[in-house]
């Protein structure tokens, strides 16, 4: 049983379908994702109490970001701080240099100089909440 388990995992396509990111208002963050970062809104289907938000990078990307209205006190306390102040997620590009010339200009706060690292081009930013980002290319 073990090894038809173990087979099948190898043979099914598994991947990240949405990351969410609990936002305090909906049109706020789809304006700064869209705006600021180029982001596509892909999907804004109301729900009782809610909405269904999905924004994504690359139209053809996998993994796409859920954009959670928080609703309660405990919520709206992870709102730019989701992950205790490490970066939290990781926008890979193909060029680094027209992305971040892009995003400053768009007003975008870089939290320090781009760098290199053995892996690629980095730099670290913060999106409207504070939430910590990493804008890298692969080397």
């Amino acid at each position: 049983m073990r090894i038809w388990l173990e087979q099948s995992m190898r043979t099914q396509k598994r991947c990240l379908g949405h990351v969410a990111i609990v936002v305090d208002d909906y049109d706020r963050a789809i304006q700064y994702y869209t705006d600021k970062l180029g982001f596509t809104l892909v999907e804004d289907t109301p729900q009782p109490g809610k909405r269904w938000v999905v924004v994504s990078p690359n139209p053809e990307s996998d993994c796409n970001l859920l954009l959670a209205r928080a609703s309660n006190e405990r919520q709206e306390g992870f709102i730019g701080n989701q992950c205790g102040g490490r970066v939290f997620l990781f926008l890979q590009t193909d060029d680094f240099w027209r992305d971040y010339h892009a995003m400053k200009a768009k007003g975008v706060h870089f939290c320090e100089a781009p760098r290199e690292e053995e892996y690629g081009t980095v730099v670290v930013f913060e999106d409207l909440y504070g939430n910590r980002w990493d804008l890298y290319q692969n080397a």
